[in-house]
């Protein structure tokens, strides 16, 4: 059981390291230290709530709704752009220094909100775990078996989301100079629109 444990391991990790919305906004939030733990802890439950909906039957669903994929999508293609200009605007506007008072001014509701759009609407977050790790997971001969190729995966999450969070607190008093944010928020902007792009080129290569 331990081979399978760590195959869910790297797989999960190859998977969730790239970066990404989720990963941005941890990161972000870790900069901040403003709720980083809370945002680590709600993207971990994510993970679990889709790994294990993927691994144990739900990457069937999704293969017989394209059209539900598809909506999700679209849908994922509207938030990342709304996300990525305003990370985008905020660089060139110099709104930059994202911690003290202004930071406080998000409440943890919004935070709440704007992570579980980041998670859901993104379909690559399907991809990986109902396509992927679900395909494989069926491949598995045993529940007992799919059971720890889950826990692996998990534990991928776990590790790197906390992980993260915890980094980028640690660093922040480097990150936290008008210039290192003017870089940061070019750079998530530029990975959102870059994934919004080729989401809607996959949507439209659907319909």
């Amino acid at each position: 059981m331990l081979s399978v444990y760590l195959q869910g391991l790297a797989l999960g990790a190859a998977l969730i390291l790239p970066l990404g919305p989720q990963n941005a906004f941890v990161m972000n939030q870790g900069i901040k230290r403003h709720y980083h733990l809370m945002t680590a802890s709600l993207c971990t439950l994510s993970d679990i709530v889709l790994i294990c909906g993927g691994i144990f039957g739900g990457s069937a669903l999704l293969h017989q709704s394209p059209l539900l994929l598809l909506t999700i999508t679209w849908a994922g293609v509207a938030f990342l752009l709304w996300y990525g200009w305003g990370a985008l605007r905020s660089a060139w506007q110099g709104d930059t220094l994202l911690t003290g008072d202004a930071a406080l001014k998000q409440g943890r509701w919004r935070i709440i909100a704007t992570l579980l759009a980041v998670t859901w609407l993104n379909p690559h977050v399907y991809l990986d775990t109902f396509v992927v790790l679900g395909s494989l997971g069926s491949q598995l001969p045993s529940a007992d078996t799919r059971r720890w190729f889950a826990l692996g995966t998990v534990s991928a999450s776990v590790l790197w989301f906390f992980g993260l969070a915890l980094l980028a607190a640690w660093l922040s008093p480097r990150l936290r100079t008008v210039r290192a944010q003017r870089i940061i928020n070019l750079l998530v902007g530029g990975v959102m629109w870059c994934i919004a792009f080729q989401l809607a080129r996959q949507g439209i290569a659907a319909l």
